[in-house]
């Protein structure tokens, strides 16, 4: 998966593009969309009883958007890069910034038939 819960990104398009990172709160529809912290806000109408709001009223909550249009932020690069994947002399799978390499998180466990030998 490219793009995990808690990474930073940058938006590309829509009301809120900007060159700030911001958050991953969540993962939807197996990796198709996410939902960025302060990004895509909406205000949903919630009848009186309900367990966020008793007293009824309007909820300001953040809706997903699509994972293209985001990319993943490279502390290194201090910009939104495009992600790689490499793997390490003892088989661990990890994605890499494209424009300097840099380390940007493990996807998996070790897997021996990619650790280098010798």
């Amino acid at each position: 998966m490219r793009i995990k819960a808690g990474d930073e990104v940058v938006v590309l398009c829509g009301d809120d593009a900007s060159e700030t990172p911001k958050k991953v709160t969540r993962i939807v529809q197996g990796g198709k969309k996410i939902v960025v912290e302060g990004v895509n806000r909406v205000w949903k109408h919630v009848k009186r009883g309900h367990p966020k709001s008793p007293q009824g009223g309007r909820l300001s909550m953040e809706m997903p958007i699509d994972t293209s249009n985001v990319l993943l932020y490279c502390a290194n690069c201090r910009r939104g890069v495009r992600v790689g994947y490499k793997y390490t002399n003892d088989g661990v799978k990890y994605r890499c910034c494209r424009k300097c390499n840099a380390n940007l998180g493990t996807i998996g466990k070790p897997r021996p038939q990619y650790a280098k030998k010798g």
